[in-house]
């Protein structure tokens, strides 16, 4: 099984850098996941046998790299749940896009709209009866050979929701051809990136602040020094 990058561990929570193409979560397809591999590493550093807990906490889709958060009791991942739904958490994203958005900085809201048969999303810029409000943060932070690169701070967390709300303002993510991409990157990766995550301790309260590295990937090389 291939070996995690550790961003932070104590007894209630892991939290890992994760590659561009693996799952989070198992699906249809029976590959291995992160939950897996997470379980997998408790297993061996501890020295646990039989079942070992681990609780996805939120997920990253499967082109999509950075930040996971994993917790390693059922308590941590209870309080963890109810941080993410109460909002209390900070999700910063990187995206690297083609187009220069017409505003260096903006807000998006969108009425998002599932075709799980399709797993495609589809934005509506007025409420959508079947849709759920979807809203986040952007700023371009600069602009390097031909490629502009974008800090997303999501407000809600529904499935795609970068993805499709940055393509609705014709800045689709590159590699992403299912929204608009022209192109797919060479691994077949997005350049959308969990850069960091701030979020409350499920036990101690205190605050924890994890930033995980850009992928070793050409398309995040203009980028390296930030």
């Amino acid at each position: 099984m291939a070996s995690l990058d550790i961003l932070f561990e104590d007894n209630h929570v892991l939290v890992v850098n994760k590659p561009a193409g693996l799952l989070v979560h198992g699906d249809e397809t029976g590959d291995v996941t992160l939950a897996d591999l997470a379980k997998e590493y408790i297993r061996e550093k501890y020295n646990k046998p039989g079942n070992v807990f681990v609780g996805v906490v939120h997920r990253l889709d499967r082109p999509v790299s950075g930040v996971v958060l994993l917790a390693k009791t059922s308590k941590a991942l209870a309080r963890l749940n109810e941080l993410f739904r109460s909002k209390k958490t900070i999700k910063t994203y990187w995206a690297v896009v083609q187009n220069r958005p017409r505003q260096e900085q903006g807000n998006l809201v969108h009425w998002l709209v599932k075709d799980s048969s399709r797993n495609v999303t589809k934005a509506f810029a007025k409420e959508n009866p079947s849709g759920a409000r979807s809203e986040l943060n952007y700023t371009l932070l600069t602009s390097q050979q031909g490629k502009n690169l974008l800090e997303v701070n999501p407000i809600t967390g529904r499935p795609h929701q970068i993805r499709v709300q940055l393509a609705s303002m014709q800045c689709p993510i590159l590699g992403d051809l299912k929204y608009g991409a022209p192109q797919p990157l060479p691994d077949k990766s997005i350049a959308l990136h969990a850069r960091s995550l701030r979020f409350t301790h499920p036990t101690l309260k205190t605050e924890v602040a994890v930033s995980a590295p850009l992928p070793d990937a050409p398309v995040w090389n203009p980028f390296r020094h930030l």
